[in-house]
């Protein structure tokens, strides 16, 4: 087993409320370990019981890498988080640019609202100011109907304009 005695040695009661979420490889791993501190800030814990619970979000060839990891060689949450980090650092999402507003369409059948909440959880991620560019790249993506013709028509400045 990878972990030290010390962090083997670690009992978890029955009890303890264990992480919700699974990495199998080609999720972001930022992503992953953020939603696992979380769970694990709600719960509770030692660094050592960490250990222990992070492996239970492995799946895949996730697993696989932990298991063929030398014996004794995780001695604490943040080094074993860091070798996962290495490990999948491929699997990192590029931060958003502000062009990647463009690539956001609505989907055949997506109510508008779904839209909505997509593009504006992009935007939020993207903490853009550029209203003008929200506002075009919003109606580039959205399906042609009555809500697109009304943008056409009333030409909006503000992207909290079409949000109303």
């Amino acid at each position: 087993m990878p972990f030290s005695q010390a962090i083997m040695n670690v009992v978890i009661s029955t009890n303890f409320m264990t992480p919700r979420i699974t990495f199998t490889g080609i999720e972001d791993p930022e992503a992953h370990i953020t939603a696992f501190h979380t769970q694990m800030m709600i719960s509770g814990g030692t660094f050592a019981m960490h250990c222990k619970l992070f492996i239970v979000t492995f799946a895949g060839t996730t697993l696989d890498w932990f298991i063929g990891l030398p014996d004794g060689h995780i001695t604490s949450f943040d080094q074993f988080s860091t070798l996962f980090r290495e490990q999948v650092i491929f699997n990192r999402a590029p931060p958003p640019v502000s062009f990647d507003l463009f690539g956001v369409k609505q989907y055949q059948g997506e109510p508008l609202k779904d839209f909505l909440n997509r593009f504006g959880a992009l935007v939020v991620k993207l903490h853009t100011k550029d209203e003008a560019l929200m506002v075009h790249t919003f109606g580039w993506g959205i399906l042609l109907g009555l809500f697109n013709d009304s943008l056409i028509r009333n030409r909006a400045k503000m992207f909290s304009e079409i949000q109303r």
